[in-house]
């Protein structure tokens, strides 16, 4: 059991945080009934580590590297903020390639393991940007019949940025030429609205794009707009001359442009004109815009197998898509073998849906919900202080707070989120009927009796909690195979130890494990252009039970943009990636369960195969670890109940 370096490393650091750990459990059977006990600890010197022993830890010989990339990376973010700008796009991408080289020149070899891992992450890291790039040159050209104006009127921030004067009258010119091409574009897509021959023409001659590109123009188009004002605004007033002749052109054009955006959201993409005419950016939105923009269609923008081929070497995955679907449809086949036993013993048969929509129906009244959110996350953090599973120190179960989330994010965030702050999702009195009873059935507490572990400790919470005190320098490399994956992992493993007594409780987790294989299936099939956002809400309603507003909001977080195509698929890989890595190096005999669990928390956000690498001992090469084919070491699937 002596194990790896990392294994010794962690025997050692476990003194840092103590043992003063709540040891009383709450009776399952009375699970969020009863208050819990208060996290705050009696003796203030248990929150505190033992001094000496942090000034002994070994950090990475790379940690300034990466933290030096970090800030002139964010240096030239804040120079270069015109969004997609030509100035940005060029030193962007001869930043990134740069740095590149310059990191060749260090002396691999020398290195330790976790510098290695810091040289393999960073090279990483930018050769991800740069096929990004690659990626936004090809979106872009597909967007220029649509803005061809877009590059001369970001160049004029550019200018302003290099500080070099504007001559007023030429600019005036500029900005009133391209106001009319803006509003010839429009009238194309605008003609189908009448009936003439002259419409007819008309139409033959507007740009052929798809609705997704379409729609990523007009969200391009409102950024290009947002920036212009950025440009007036700091030239009007202070410019006499400046504000004389470009008042009026600027106004115009940008009334211009708020039409064209509507227009080709309305007519090219299909969002109803209420929802066109709101936009995306250039100044805050009315809270009923804010709504809109929740509710009309989902569309979404898909990267293709290329794309994900590139995203899945970026995460050190070597399956294709494909695989990875087949994947998740074996996990979804045993967690509906599961569910259906738990829906036998509710007295339902192997009608699962209907055991669920029991389970669905034991909502908490009105106002309660943070009291079981509460009562539900101390269970769970005191479930964990009878094993010696994972370390959770006394500040990290005392400093986590809790605020309620808006209808207008509930729409996109049907269930809560959690870190250090756990934001949770219930109805307000001012949603509509419909969507309280979907809020609170979609928050019962079977289903939040098996995720506000995920959320907070030792999930969300505590990988931040201990990321911010562990190689913090490698939040740079923050991949949801690691923080999505973790937490996922914890849902498996707690279900492998008994945590969910009661059917009904089963039910709930497996409602969340055959939604994180769903998410494999339709997001991935979404991005290969085989599923579109209507059908993968179906998908969800028909194999996980969801409720359809619930799927909506998790198509619509899913497609928006706002996350990475690999994002939702992330939850059940990463969550296996950790199973296997258990398997091998637990089951194995080279470290305990705390030193596993506390070596994958202490070694940073990375993709999986490098946490193995860290663990393991696994050698390195400039070009990163052999592939790891995880599904071929997973261990079995463990039915309940696990203990007989």
């Amino acid at each position: 059991m002596n194990g790896s370096p990392v294994a010794r490393r962690l025997r050692t650091a476990r003194q840092h945080v103590g043992a003063a750990l709540v040891c009383c459990v709450l009776p399952l059977a009375a699970q969020a009934q009863k208050p819990a006990i208060s996290p705050v600890p009696d003796d203030p010197l248990a929150s505190v580590p033992a001094l000496a022993s942090l000034a002994g830890i070994r950090g990475s010989e790379l940690a300034a590297v990466v933290q030096r990339y970090d800030l002139d990376r964010r240096t030239l973010a804040r120079r270069y903020d015109a969004f997609d700008s030509p100035d940005q796009r060029r030193r962007m991408r001869a930043f990134n390639g740069a740095w590149r080289t310059r990191l060749r020149e260090i002396d691999f070899d020398r290195l330790s393991q976790d510098g290695r891992i810091d040289y393999v992450l960073l090279d990483n890291h930018l050769r991800y940007q740069l096929d990004l790039a690659d990626r936004q040159e090809k979106q872009r050209a597909e967007m220029v019949p649509l803005l061809p104006f877009a590059d001369a009127l970001l160049a004029l921030h550019d200018a302003r940025r290099d500080l070099e004067p504007v001559t007023p009258p030429a600019v005036a010119r500029q900005l009133a030429a391209i106001t009319k091409q803006v509003d010839s574009l429009r009238m194309l897509f605008e003609a189908p609205g009448r009936g003439d021959s002259a419409a007819a023409q008309l139409r033959g001659t507007a740009p052929k794009v798809s609705r997704t590109v379409a729609n990523r123009a007009a969200d391009q188009l409102d950024q290009v707009r947002s920036t212009m004002g950025s440009w007036y605004r700091f030239h009007s007033g202070y410019d006499p001359v400046f504000t004389w002749w470009l008042k009026d052109p600027n106004t115009k054009l940008s009334d211009a442009m708020t039409r064209y955006a509507a227009t080709i959201r309305e007519r090219v993409v299909g969002i109803p004109r209420a929802v066109a005419v709101a936009g995306r950016a250039g100044g805050a939105a009315p809270a009923a815009d804010a709504a809109n923009a929740n509710t009309g269609p989902i569309i979404g923008d898909p990267i293709g197998a290329a794309g994900l081929a590139v995203d899945l070497r970026h995460e050190m995955i070597p399956y294709t898509a494909e695989e990875l679907i087949a994947i998740a449809e074996r996990e979804y086949a045993f967690s509906l073998g599961e569910i259906k036993k738990a829906a036998r013993e509710m007295g339902f048969g192997d009608d699962w849906k209907a055991a669920m929509e029991r389970v669905k129906d034991s909502y908490v009244e009105p106002g309660k919900q943070p009291e079981l959110i509460r009562n539900l996350a101390r269970q769970a953090e005191d479930f964990f202080a009878q094993h010696d599973w994972v370390t959770i120190p006394p500040l990290a179960r005392e400093d986590w707070r809790m605020e309620m989330m808006s209808p207008e994010r509930q729409r996109l965030n049907p269930f809560f989120l959690g870190g250090e702050l756990i934001q949770v999702s219930y109805p307000t009195d001012e949603m509509t009927h419909e969507e309280k009873l979907m809020s609170m059935r979609g928050n019962n507490p079977h289903f939040s009796h098996a995720t506000v572990f995920h959320e907070l400790n030792p999930g969300h919470h505590l990988q931040g909690f201990m990321a911010a005190r562990h190689f913090p320098h490698r939040a740079l490399f923050a991949t949801p195979f690691w923080n999505e994956g973790n937490a996922l992992y914890w849902e498996m493993f707690l279900y492998d130890h008994d945590f969910h007594v009661t059917p009904a409780d089963r039910v709930g987790a497996l409602f969340w494990r055959m939604h994180r294989s769903a998410r494999i299936i339709f997001s991935l099939n979404f991005h290969l252009g085989r599923m579109s956002p209507d059908q993968a809400v179906q998908f969800l309603v028909d194999t996980v039970n969801f409720e359809r507003a619930n799927a909506e909001g998790e198509v619509r977080r899913s497609f928006a943009g706002n996350y990475s195509p690999l994002y939702q698929a992330a939850y059940m890989l990463g969550g296996l990636q950790m199973r296997a890595m258990y398997k091998a190096l637990v089951g194995g005999g080279q470290m305990t369960e705390r030193e596993f669990h506390d070596g994958v928390l202490q070694g940073g956000s990375m993709p999986m195969a490098m946490v193995r690498a860290r663990l393991a001992a696994i050698p390195l090469t400039r070009d990163g670890p052999a592939p790891w084919k995880f599904a071929d070491e997973l261990p079995a699937p463990r039915p309940f109940p696990v203990r007989r």
